[in-house]
């Protein structure tokens, strides 16, 4: 089965908790903080392998999560990072982040890869609060969140060529003979459900790949059919071979089909129709062919676009074919599908969920938001020094002061996370 679209769940590991321990060594009796600093959480990351060719991977799976940070431990030995967990895509696999809409990568080369989660930072243990003035601390930092996001994965084959045309005009079986690849082959009157992929191999070395890109009929851009599943496979392909049966052996105008393929491009993609064309007039072995291929050269001439006739049965012209194709390819560059690739906004909106909000709801002051949380379970309130610890990066974060700006005197409520506090200066 073709798979070339899935919207999967990934969550990036957790950072370890920092340790709260102190040295208990012989002849050590006032032995200072050992506690050690968490490990980092996994990040998820998506790299290319060109084995794939579809995204079937994803169908029954949705929901993957990278391996969170160790605890740290006494002697201030620090815990152990978590295992990125690394998912495998096809080459031209799109990727969106759904929350923001917004373009996380591109991936086209074999090994090429992207973070779309980032794994949490371990948190620091007691050790690292020390200070000639808090000699005890008996707090650590816990471990940070790690991402958690939808995203969206989208594969974009990366052919040099793109076969188009109506069903039954013969793709199947041009593909088939010019290429190593296997597709079905019938008399049907209705679509492929999955592109062929097969690369051309010609003579002097020179090689291109080539797929048959299914779904292409009247009404295709508006997802008629399988049109809009499929016709964005032929966005990244170098040029467009369009096979049209000269025959008219079922009745089809051979005028008539070129111009509805070409309509169907032009509305599902303005970029699409201007896409370098070569015309294949397909099926000469059937006679009384000979009108109607005169007809269609004169009206693509009106196009700028070459033609060349040929028989995919008796391999008549085919060799001609497969050296214009060439020809072609070697001409046109492949054309960049996105400009505003930008993981790094991404990460930036993500970033916006992470601010400290402080507000004042009828006559009590809320403060939230995560750094505040993660501050809250490092706390420990029972401890003189880990409340002044509290105190003071509240202080440093400027939330004392844009409490201040709200109005609040002493004794009033503030509510930090849940926890209610009586404000004093």
């Amino acid at each position: 089965m073709f798979i070339d679209k899935a919207k999967i769940n990934v969550k990036a590991g957790n950072g370890g908790n920092g340790a709260v321990a102190w040295r208990r060594e012989k002849y050590e009796p006032s032995g200072g903080p050992a506690g050690g600093d968490g490990g980092n959480g996994g990040s998820v990351i998506l790299k290319v392998d060109e084995g794939l060719r579809t995204l079937m991977d994803f169908k029954y799976k949705r929901h993957y999560k990278a391996e969170p940070g160790e605890n740290g431990k006494n002697k201030k030995q620090y815990g152990r990072n978590g295992k990125d967990l690394i998912l495998r895509v096809p080459p031209g696999t799109v990727i969106r982040d759904v929350e923001t809409d917004l373009l996380i990568a591109d991936l086209k080369e074999n090994g090429e890869e992207v973070v779309v989660a980032r794994g949490g930072r371990g948190g620091k243990g007691n050790a690292k609060f020390a200070n000639s003035i808090r000699q005890a601390p008996r707090f650590a930092e816990s471990g940070g969140h790690g991402e958690e996001v939808d995203i969206i994965l989208e594969l974009k084959l990366l052919a040099d060529v793109g076969l188009i045309g109506f069903p039954n005009v013969g793709k199947s079986t041009l593909l088939s003979v010019i290429t190593d690849a296997k597709p079905k082959i019938a008399n049907y009157h209705f679509t492929t459900l999955s592109p062929n992929l097969g690369v051309v191999q010609v003579e002097d070395g020179d090689s291109f790949v080539i797929a048959d890109i299914p779904g292409i009929i009247e009404g295709a851009s508006e997802g008629i059919g399988l049109g809009h599943e499929f016709l964005r496979h032929i966005e990244r392909t170098r040029i467009l071979v369009h096979l049209i049966d000269i025959s008219s052996q079922e009745g089809r105008d051979p005028i008539e089909d070129f111009h509805k393929i070409n309509q169907e491009l032009k509305k599902y993609s303005e970029k699409l129709s201007e896409k370098p064309q070569l015309v294949v007039a397909n099926k000469i072995d059937i006679p009384g062919y000979e009108e109607n291929l005169e007809r269609l050269e004169e009206e693509v001439k009106k196009y700028g676009y070459d033609i060349v006739s040929i028989s995919a049965v008796t391999k008549e012209g085919i060799k001609e074919l497969e050296y214009k194709i060439l020809e072609m390819v070697n001409t046109y560059e492949r054309e960049e599908l996105y400009e505003d690739i930008s993981p790094e906004l991404v990460y930036q909106k993500r970033e916006k969920s992470n601010e400290v909000i402080v507000r004042k709801e009828g006559e009590i002051y809320i403060v939230e938001g995560y750094p505040i949380e993660k501050l809250v379970d490092s706390t420990n309130f029972d401890d003189i020094d880990s409340l002044r610890h509290f105190q003071e990066v509240l202080r440093v974060k400027g939330i004392i002061d844009q409490l201040r700006e709200l109005g609040v005197d002493e004794e009033d409520i503030v509510n930090i996370c849940g926890y209610e506090f009586e404000f004093f200066e």
